[in-house]
């Protein structure tokens, strides 16, 4: 894949780190790795993760904004994933994941959703039983160390860095507003990648 082809630049996704694994390699996520570098950490392929954000694109694209739901947990991912929510209208589940909301219906903050996109299966798995419990795709963003039981779509990346999810949120946000033609070109999409990165108390 010549660089031209890629969602953005390849020093882009270098740069915030997108591709930098952990010391740990499910076998889950052994077709995803490119190597392993000589401290230990895995390297994700940054390929795959360029293709899996495209397919991921595409799914949610296919769904109502409203109908989609994303969990972040952490302030990492909540950061970005709530301004990817703002600029393409899907929900947001911010914060601890409450057992029951999608499959218990005196749930205070309960919700049906059509797709479901989460931040890390490790501290989201809780959302995943549900989705699976009540037939609802999972798209998630998965690092070397996770387990991708449940999961219909895995987009392979560094999930707990910082500039790493605002990257993330960034392309998914710029490919989506172009699917529902809220932009005709990329030079119409204002926001950039600080925007992602920049956490609202900062």
């Amino acid at each position: 894949m010549t660089e031209k082809e890629l969602l953005i630049k390849q020093e882009i996704y270098l740069e915030s780190g997108v591709h930098i694994g952990t010391k740990i390699r499910t076998q889950d996520m052994r077709p995803y790795i490119f190597k392993k570098r000589d401290d230990g950490l895995y390297i994700l392929d940054l390929r795959k993760t360029d293709e899996m954000l495209r397919e991921a694109a595409k799914k949610i694209a296919e769904y109502k904004p409203e109908d989609v739901l994303v969990v972040a947990s952490r302030a990492y991912s909540g950061n970005p994933a709530m301004k990817f929510s703002k600029l393409v209208n899907v929900r947001l589940l911010a914060g601890r994941f409450v057992p029951g909301t999608m499959t218990n219906t005196t749930c205070k903050k309960f919700t049906e959703p059509s797709l479901i996109i989460v931040c890390d299966p490790k501290g989201e798995q809780q959302a995943i039983k549900e989705a699976k419990k009540t037939n609802v795709p999972v798209i998630a963003l998965c690092d070397s160390d996770n387990e991708t039981k449940g999961v219909d779509l895995i987009i392979p990346v560094n999930n707990k860095g910082k500039k790493s999810l605002a990257l993330v949120f960034y392309v998914l946000t710029r490919e989506l507003m172009m699917s529902q033609g809220a932009i005709k070109s990329y030079d119409e999409f204002k926001q950039d990648l600080h925007y992602f990165e920049k956490m609202d108390s900062e």
